[in-house]
């Protein structure tokens, strides 16, 4: 246990503030960097795809950031230094993509490099800033906070592309350089001066001094614990259904709408505003009827899931009629929908992250740590499956929208499934939590006199 202080919402904000920062660099690195190798650079959507999956592969160590964050320590070199790598990582992706244009094999290594120094930097940052929720949050604001957080990463990113969208235009390679260098910069900055003194310079009770089992074993236990294992696996369902159609909207934006770069990434600030709303929606519905079935993660759950689904099937119209289709109005709502399931998941893992396990033991790290490495594992096989499908699809069938159309219907066949299994999964995943969890999971709000909206997320 923590000799420390619980967190006020100042901290609380502060925390988002480094979340947003996250949000901002990672944006750019998968979205424009994505849209400009494939059609600027005329490379394969495979290649973009391949990177990102890497930058998700090195964040399998998440489970090991977290536990060694339960063992005791401080937190905020972890986070700030998990921040700077991953500035460095964005800068370097940035550089080494405006680089393939002269010298490809050269610029490929340079983006391996980078876009595994990103991974490192999420998992570290991300990892011990969620720590550093459970551990020094109150446990009834656990999910507050948690929403708070993660409605200012989604600020992040759709601030970072709407900005970002108009200095790019027109686009060159000095300017995607200058834009990308100015954000990781910024967030360096911003992280920095949000941590400053907010952790303090306490170290672990003297408790917490006891002998400790190692990673392999805490995993083991936490694995046996049949929330934790459930859940795990709802993740990474859930995050490849939400994940596939990342890699290949900004691409089919310009493929076959024609949009500019500056537009695409305005395009994905589009998708952003939309979770962002949709999260907001979603927490304050279950506000007006917490402890009623629409108040509930499962309804919340399955109805984002569905509507999502359907938002991808009006894309795959939009494929057929381009450019006759409100694109953007399509895509704001697919973000909706996106944002309601979120919000719900995210309520889940604060919940279910707290408590000890059946041998006393605190574990908040690496319950998250091992959520966080199936988001992270169903992200990259999600995006590398959007990016080949949407390849062969185009050799297969030829006609550009005609091929994306195809992989939007199975991305859509894949949030039905995602809203199946969560219709499946009973206990508290998706309805009342047990007795021994600290908050309760069941409405996405909670106690009216809760100064902020009750949820979490994956």
């Amino acid at each position: 246990m923590s000799t420390q202080a619980h967190l006020g919402w100042a901290g609380i904000v502060r925390l988002g503030l480094v979340q947003a920062m996250l949000g901002a660099v990672v944006v750019l690195t998968t979205s424009t960097l994505n849209r400009v190798m494939v059609v600027e650079l005329a490379l394969p959507a495979l290649l973009p795809g391949l990177l990102v999956a890497l930058h998700y592969a090195v964040q399998l160590s998440r489970p090991r950031m977290g536990y060694g964050s339960d063992v005791g320590g401080r937190r905020t070199p972890w986070i700030l230094g998990g921040i700077a790598v991953l500035a460095l990582g964005g800068f370097g992706a940035a550089v080494a993509t405006t680089w393939m244009n002269t010298a490809r094999g050269p610029g490929i290594v340079l983006a391996v490099l980078s876009f595994a120094l990103v991974g490192v930097g999420v998992s570290a940052g991300g990892t011990s800033l969620l720590v550093l929720l459970a551990k020094r949050v109150d446990a009834p604001r656990r999910a507050s906070a948690a929403a708070l957080v993660w409605v200012m990463m989604i600020v992040g990113f759709a601030v970072t592309a709407g900005l970002a969208g108009r200095f790019l235009d027109p686009y060159t390679p000095a300017r995607l350089m200058a834009v990308s260098g100015t954000v990781s910069l910024v967030a360096v900055v911003v992280a920095a001066l949000a941590l400053w003194g907010l952790e303090g310079h306490g170290r672990a009770a003297p408790a917490a001094q006891k002998a400790r089992p190692d990673f392999m074993a805490a995993l083991r236990e936490v694995w046996r614990e049949p929330d934790a294992r459930r859940f795990t696996i709802f993740v990474f369902v859930s995050m490849l259904a939400y994940s596939t159609q990342d890699l290949i909207l900004e691409p089919f934006a310009g493929a076959v709408f024609g949009f500019t770069p500056g537009a695409s990434t305005q395009l994905s600030g589009v998708q952003h505003g939309g979770t962002l709303m949709g999260m907001l929606l979603a927490a304050l519905a279950g506000r007006r009827v917490a402890g009623a079935r629409l108040g509930s993660l499962r309804a919340w759950t399955v109805g984002g899931c569905i509507a999502s689904g359907l938002a991808l099937l009006g894309l795959v119209v939009a494929g057929s009629v381009a450019p006759n289709w409100p694109l953007r109005a399509n895509v704001f709502i697919l973000g909706v929908a996106n944002g309601a399931f979120s919000i719900a998941a995210i309520g889940s893992m604060m919940s279910l992250a707290g408590g000890a396990t059946a041998t006393g033991e605190a574990r908040e790290g690496t319950r998250m740590g091992l959520w966080g490495a199936a988001q992270a594992i169903g992200f990259a096989v999600g995006g590398l499956f959007g990016a080949a499908a949407s390849d062969v699809a185009r050799w297969l069938i030829g006609d550009m929208g005609t091929a994306y159309a195809a992989v939007f219907a199975l991305e859509a066949g894949m949030f039905v499934a995602a809203a199946l299994l969560a219709a499946r999964i009973g206990g508290p995943l998706l309805g009342a939590a047990p007795a021994t969890r600290p908050a309760s999971a069941a409405p996405l709000v909670g106690p009216a006199d809760t100064q902020a909206l009750r949820a979490g997320g994956s």
